[in-house]
C-alpha cells in the first residue's frame, strides 16, 4: 500500500481506476451504502474500490467483493455495465484545492446479502432501494448506473 503523503500526489496529478458494484437482489432491489470516506462522504453510494498497481481486474473484483460484501465473487458472474467518469472537488485527505478523478468500471452482480453482516469501514449503514422512487437520495454518480443498467436489460430481452 502506498503511504498517504505519496497517494495524495497521485490523486492530485492522475485519474484513479476503480470498480463499482451494482448489487441487485433477487427482489430486484439495489444495494446502497452510506459513504464514510471522501470523496462522496455522507452520500448513498454503491460498493466499490480502487484497482491496485499490478492487480488484474479479475483479482481486484475478487478482493473488492470480499472487502465490500464479505464474500469474494468471480467477475464472470457479473455483467459489465460500462466505463464512467467521476469527478469530485474533495479528496480522501481533506486537502483544499485537490480534486479526485476516477475512471470507473461498473459491474452488475445479482446476489442477496445480509445487510447486518456487511463491513462498516467504508459504509456506515446499508439499505436496499427500489429503482421506482428509491434512488432520489442516491449520489448522482451512482444513480447514473441504474438508468444504464435498465437500458442494458431492456435491450437484452
Amino acid at each position: 500500500m502506498i503511504e498517504d503523503d505519496e497517494f495524495i500526489k497521485v490523486v492530485k496529478n492522475a485519474p484513479l481506476v476503480s470498480l463499482d458494484l451494482v448489487i441487485r437482489s433477487g427482489n430486484n432491489e439495489l444495494l446502497m451504502g452510506m459513504r464514510v470516506n471522501e470523496p462522496a462522504a455522507g452520500s448513498w453510494f454503491v460498493p466499490g474500490g480502487r484497482i491496485r498497481k499490478d492487480e488484474s481486474i479479475e483479482e481486484a473484483f475478487l478482493r473488492i467483493t470480499k472487502a465490500e460484501l464479505g464474500k469474494s465473487y468471480p467477475i464472470d458472474q457479473a455483467l459489465l455495465l460500462g466505463a464512467f467518469t467521476h469527478k469530485y472537488q474533495t479528496n480522501f485527505a481533506h486537502i483544499p484545492g485537490v480534486s479526485t478523478h476516477y475512471v470507473v468500471l461498473t459491474y452488475e452482480l445479482q446476489v442477496d446479502v445480509n445487510l447486518k453482516q456487511l463491513p462498516t469501514d467504508q459504509h456506515s449503514e446499508y439499505r436496499w432501494v427500489s429503482e421506482n422512487g428509491g434512488l432520489a437520495r442516491v449520489h448522482p454518480n451512482a444513480r447514473a448506473y441504474f438508468a444504464y443498467a435498465k437500458r442494458k436489460s431492456d435491450n437484452s430481452s
